[in-house]
């Protein structure tokens, strides 16, 4: 995979667009730490954000490439706490940002990476990211995924200038999450389908290159499932390079859509309800590849029957979620009030293109495909079943949907083939 070509962008994309990437460099490789002193020559006050366990896995070498140029060392969860991208954690690092700042340096992988790029964005200041695990596709996309209000909310922000990962590092990473970045990639096959359908039911923006890229990117990273498992070097790099390109794509278009869809709704849906009911989760692209699994039998049962419109009941549906999202509810109520998505009647559309709509869901691997994909790199479907149990998942089904306004199948499904519980 060529990401510097990548970098460059596309000048004459078929859908009419100019897709463009703001980022400067990316480095991914043995040794990649030592471009560092190269580029931030031009820095001399950075702000240099950590928790303990990356500091110790790549903060230090970062340090000591540039010691006389850090301004501020903030290392965050210093007391073993578990750090959640929340209002508290934003407080704690805007307050570490002196009018002398001139970059912000973040070491980690997913929570510190979405900190440091909204920080950033507020304070108008660059930001560069040395990553310390492959552990999911947001190093390069232009939001920044935050809980605030108790609320997933993805914040428009900007990519950073650099991405850095040495190879030795990200190898060395926890084997969690490793397959995290793996399920995170693996999940495209179910979001790509649901960007094809939105395109279709809604009239969204759709690219066929960036969709072509995204999928490619995931068929390549499928193919090294026995290596990644093996932590080999050449493997894991490989499986960086596609999380980065996968942001690429996001960034190509603006948003996450080429990289999200069911799957990551319901992935947030348990972690928001983890969080809200203090309850056990998977790390992020573990519950999507799980996830992914979860969405492939909807699809299946979708295509065994035919649509049938189910009324909406308003109070019922404000009852659930109350219950489901208790403190958050009023933010997800407000949401889909201001969608007003439940008070439309698409069944005529529906009807009409059934057959392009079945055509679509045929394109997704199977249930059992997934599972297959999944176990190769240890991770059985039985410990998430485990874990969150037919109600909560069942829930997750009719529910997780209200968390975001994007459409995927699982609209589909609650207006045409839920069944109550």
């Amino acid at each position: 995979m060529n990401i510097n070509k990548l970098l460059s962008g596309i000048s004459d994309c078929v859908c009419g667009k100019k897709h463009t990437c703001t980022i400067d460099y990316v480095e991914i490789g043995e040794g990649a730490l030592n471009i560092l002193p190269e580029i931030c020559r031009d820095y001399k006050h950075i702000l240099l954000v950590a928790d303990c366990n990356t500091y110790k896995a790549a903060g230090e070498a970062a340090y000591a490439h540039l010691t006389d140029k850090i301004n501020k060392k903030l290392i965050l969860g210093d007391k073993g706490e578990l750090l959640i991208p929340d209002e508290k954690a934003l407080d704690t690092i805007r307050s570490s940002v002196s009018d002398e700042t001139d970059l912000i340096l973040g070491v980690g992988s997913g929570v510190i990476n979405d900190l440091c790029k909204e920080v950033s964005f507020e304070n108008n200041l660059p930001y560069y990211i040395i990553a310390t695990a492959p552990s999911m596709d947001g190093y390069a996309s232009v939001g920044s995924a935050l809980i605030l209000g108790g609320m997933k909310i993805t914040m428009n922000a900007r990519p950073p200038k650099a991405i850095i990962a040495d190879s030795e590092v990200i190898r060395n990473a926890p084997m969690d999450m490793i397959r995290a970045g793996y399920g995170d990639i693996i999940g495209k096959f179910s979001c790509l389908s649901d960007w094809k359908l939105a395109a279709l039911l809604r009239n969204e923006y759709f690219c066929p290159t960036v969709y072509e890229l995204t999928l490619n990117t995931a068929k390549e990273v499928r193919s090294l499932a026995n290596k990644i498992s093996e932590r080999d070097g050449e493997a894991i790099s490989a499986l960086m390079e596609a999380l980065v390109a996968v942001g690429i794509a996001m960034a190509y278009v603006g948003n996450s859509r080429p990289a999200s869809g069911c799957e990551h709704h319901l992935s947030h849906y348990f972690e928001i309800t983890g969080i809200l009911n203090s309850e056990d989760y998977f790390a992020h692209g573990i519950d999507v590849g799980f996830s992914a699994v979860k969405c492939a039998q909807i699809r299946e049962k979708m295509l065994s029957i035919a649509p049938v419109k189910r009324d909406f009941d308003k109070e019922k549906w404000l009852s659930e979620i109350k219950r489901i999202y208790s403190t958050s509810a009023d933010g997800v109520i407000a949401l889909q009030e201001q969608l007003g998505w439940y008070e439309e009647d698409d069944s005529d559309t529906v009807a009409a293109k059934w057959n392009e709509i079945c055509e679509i869901l045929k394109e997704v691997p199977t249930a059992s495909e997934f599972i297959s994909m999944l176990s190769e790199v240890g991770l059985n479907y039985s410990d998430f079943e485990e874990l969150y149990g037919k109600k909560k998942v069942d829930d997750a089904i009719l529910y997780a949907k209200d968390l975001k306004d994007r459409y995927t199948i699982l609209w589909l499904y609650y207006t045409y083939f839920r069944e109550e519980h």
